[in-house]
């Protein structure tokens, strides 16, 4: 997969949000068949124009997939490793990849391994398996030991994945994951705290497996070129240009996102060479329609997302408006269920648009980039940026494909200089000359997609 990724659209599924799993799992329930139900969407989400889907987490945890305690056996309330199996096999029918969600870092409290510690204490053998362990000390549960929480989430008990038991654990499980399931890549949870070595070591073993095999790592901050090397990670997620796409759009600063595009893909870029993720929202963060400040925003931003460098992802039900933001109670409304697992997806939809209209929307977007080889694979140029405007070219040998986007409520103009020939918009119709675009017109709330025809 990872020679393709350059064609790809992910759709990304949290899937015990999207399938209205328990949030609990009490781990004596018959398995449920809530991915065979996903199978029936898997039309839907490939007519979106996506190929690849990104899911998870998937095997059986305590609760929310991330505080898991097996990673050899699919969560109970999601169905079972047969169940998986046969949902992959669909997905590759249709064509579409699956990247699963792998949780290395931490384990849950339920994790065999951490059990095994507080009925044995010292006289564990996995004592070695987790980060800082102290039994001198008691841990805020009760426990007669202290150790390492990720992010100080004591219910997320971090590996030592250097630790050759830990990572021969893994690796078997992984292993099982290609055989069993015939997965096409990894997304690596809190990849940027996770070893290099570790990471260098999955990749050799991963290739190993499966040549084209795809590894991402989620990663918030830091250089993303310590992670995305030769015999390392292929990708991590571009958190920085997320921040500034819809940040431009919210405080009418479209330098905000020029600076982040110049800085990661332009001449000088430090990631011009990379295929970086791209998001608009995701399990994490706010939903997009909760994030900007006016609802028209929503579609040029996928306009942004689908022609800037890099791979696209559409978070699931983002298609439709659909609103949440975290609160007090936690991620709930970040993940919420889905048709046919709930009610109509119109009560969650935004009043202030019409939920097919943006996912038709998104569509044409995905279209139009699965026939452009420039908007794939292509280099990136800035052309002009104001307060409300950003224009932009991307260039693959011959085509040339010129991106163009009006953040404001009402008609506005940028001047591109230098740009000879005709154009074609293949967006919304109409040829423009090189006069023209020396004072190029811009729909409000709405963008410009131009390839030069002459």
């Amino acid at each position: 997969m990872k020679n393709q990724i350059q064609n790809t659209v992910f759709y990304h599924i949290y899937p015990f949000g999207m399938t209205n799993a328990p949030f609990r799992n009490d781990f004596s329930s018959p398995k449920s068949d809530r991915l065979l139900q996903l199978v029936n969407q898997l039309e839907q989400i490939k007519d979106l124009g996506v190929n690849a889907i990104y899911i998870g987490p998937l095997f059986e945890s305590s609760s929310h997939g991330y505080d898991t305690l097996d990673y050899y056996h699919v969560d109970r309330r999601l169905g079972n490793n047969q169940d998986f199996a046969f949902f992959t096999e669909k997905c590759h029918e249709k064509g579409i990849n699956v990247i699963v969600d792998a949780v290395f870092n931490h384990t849950g409290r339920d994790f065999f391994a951490f059990k095994d510690i507080q009925e044995k204490g010292p006289c564990s053998p996995y004592s070695c398996w987790y980060k800082n362990i102290n039994f001198g000390q008691k841990s805020p549960y009760g426990d007669n030991f202290t150790y390492e929480g990720w992010a100080g989430c004591m219910d997320l008990v971090k590996l030592d994945v250097d630790n050759f038991q830990v990572r021969d654990h893994i690796f078997k499980a992984v292993e099982k994951w290609i055989k069993d399931f015939h997965i096409d890549g990894l997304r690596l949870d809190a990849a940027d705290v996770l070893s290099p070595d570790f990471l260098d070591e999955l990749k050799k073993f991963t290739s190993s497996l499966k040549e084209d095999f795809w590894l991402m790592g989620e990663v918030v901050h830091g250089d993303y070129n310590n992670w995305v090397k030769e015999g390392r990670l292929d990708s991590v997620t571009n958190y920085q240009l997320y921040k500034g796409m819809w940040s431009s759009y919210n405080s009418a600063n479209m330098f905000e996102v020029a600076w982040s595009l110049n800085e990661e893909f332009g001449p000088e870029g430090r990631y011009k060479f990379l295929k970086l993720y791209n998001f608009l929202d995701n399990h994490d963060v706010n939903r997009l329609a909760s994030t900007v400040e006016k609802q028209e925003y929503l579609f040029p931003l996928y306009g942004l997302l689908f022609t800037v460098p890099g791979v696209p992802s559409i978070y699931y039900g983002s298609e439709f408006g659909l609103k949440g933001s975290r609160n007090a109670d936690g991620d709930f409304q970040l993940r919420p269920a889905l048709p046919p697992f709930t009610e109509k997806l119109e009560a969650y939809a935004c009043p202030e648009i019409k939920g097919e209209d943006l996912k038709n929307t998104i569509k044409r977007f995905a279209k139009i980039r699965a026939s452009s080889m420039a908007l794939r694979m292509g280099d990136y140029k800035q052309l002009a940026v104001t307060n409300t405007c950003l224009a932009f070219k991307r260039t693959f040998f011959e085509e040339e494909i010129i991106a163009a986007f009006n953040q404001s409520g009402k008609e506005d103009f940028i001047k591109i200089n230098g740009e000879d020939g005709q154009w074609e918009d293949i967006l919304n119709g109409g040829k423009f000359s090189q006069t023209d675009l020396n004072n190029l017109s811009l729909p409000k709330y709405w963008l410009r997609i131009l390839r030069k025809i002459k």
